[in-house]
């Protein structure tokens, strides 16, 4: 099987790297795939680091006539067997690719992000009649292409994003290593979220519940990991001023930028993920791989990764006062947080392990040809 995958965005985001994972693990399970980007875009780099086969094409709207010639040239002459799109954007080049090609092979979209914009007006029929199946990374997004764009429901497929349950895995990986950078002592019970700096994580109100939690308990640590997103520098500066009119900031480590994610989670004792609108939400997967018992939001595609009173603390998305209370119940329960971390573990291998999740995607392949 041969395999073309699209990604023309120039950003470094989760669907960004949902494309360089599939093409490495179609790779991996020995599936012939090249990989088309946006030429010096982030994307691009990291293919090529990876040694991956890379077409590149720039455009500057959706309708580009020179570079769908150039794409319907390129499948004529490799004769591939199916075409992903890692977007939405994408099928706007690719579907008149196809056409003008005249290649019948089937045509895959990945939507890893809603839309609120209706598409079902003539163009978007044309554009979407083509697509032979669309895999939905939760089940948010499954009803937003419902709702938003013609595909009938039997083209549509949830296929959560993956993780690598062997790279997560809580008996691999030194709980102390962390700790003792940030001088953790083995008695403090660490608590932690992982986000970049932007509004809509929900940062306010992990600084609301740590300001409520620690009125009553006075041997816990916080951490905030992650960076400010490109332009939201002022938003990471607020959050800081708001830790100190709290008079908490001498209780809450600022990691910044950490690539050592299965480290620092094996260092926690809570993960806190109180991000107000994700469409699947991967730090939290990865959390529960690490066998961490959580409190997150009620909301979105949280609610495909985290159970109720099983794995996690459901709170009221938005209210700080929720997130502490539920927190609480965890500081105050050893025996719940050893109950909820095995059964995170077992939720993370059973749903969301990435070589699962890659068989299914290929099984997909297969019976679309």
């Amino acid at each position: 099987m041969r395999v073309l995958f699209t990604c023309l965005s120039q950003s470094w985001g989760g669907m960004e790297m949902y494309a360089l994972t599939t093409v490495k693990q179609l790779l991996k399970h020995n599936i012939e795939t090249e990989l088309v980007c946006y030429p010096d875009s982030q994307l691009h780099q990291e293919a090529v680091k990876e040694n991956i086969a890379v077409h590149t094409f720039r455009f500057k709207s959706y309708f580009s006539p020179a570079a769908i010639s150039k794409l319907s040239s390129l499948i004529k002459k490799n004769s591939y067997d199916v075409v992903e799109c890692g977007g939405s954007k994408d099928l706007w080049f690719v579907v008149p690719a196809l056409k003008l090609s005249g290649s019948i092979i089937p045509l895959f979209l990945s939507k890893q992000m809603a839309s609120f914009v209706i598409k079902k007006d003539m163009m978007h029929r044309w554009i979407y009649n083509r697509v032979t199946k669309a895999f939905a990374i939760s089940n948010m997004i499954l009803k937003n292409l419902e709702e938003t764009t013609p595909l009938t429901k039997d083209k549509i497929i949830l296929l959560h994003n993956a993780i690598d349950t062997t790279k997560f895995d809580p008996a691999k990986i030194d709980r102390t290593k962390v700790r003792k950078e940030f001088s953790i002592a083995d008695d403090q019970l660490l608590i932690g979220m992982i986000a970049r700096f932007s509004p809509g994580k929900g940062h306010e109100e992990f600084l609301r519940a740590v300001e409520l939690i620690l009125a009553k308990h006075s041997n816990i640590k916080f951490m905030i990991v992650g960076e400010a997103s490109r332009g939201e520098e002022s938003y990471a500066k607020k959050i800081n001023a708001l830790a100190g009119e709290l008079n908490i900031l001498d209780k809450i480590i600022f990691t910044g930028f950490r690539k050592d994610t299965p480290e620092i989670l094996a260092a926690l004792d809570i993960f806190i993920f109180p991000s107000h609108d994700e469409a699947f939400g991967i730090a939290l997967a990865e959390a529960l791989s690490m066998s961490k018992p959580s409190v997150c939001s009620n909301f979105a595609g949280v609610l495909d990764i985290a159970v109720d009173d099983e794995t996690s603390y459901l709170f009221e998305k938005g209210n700080g006062d929720d997130l502490a209370s539920k927190t609480e119940k965890l500081i105050n329960s050893k025996e719940t947080r050893e109950r909820f971390g095995i059964a995170a573990r077992r939720r993370a291998i059973e749903m969301f392990d990435l070589e699962i999740c890659t068989e299914k995607l290929i099984q997909h392949f297969k019976q679309s040809r």
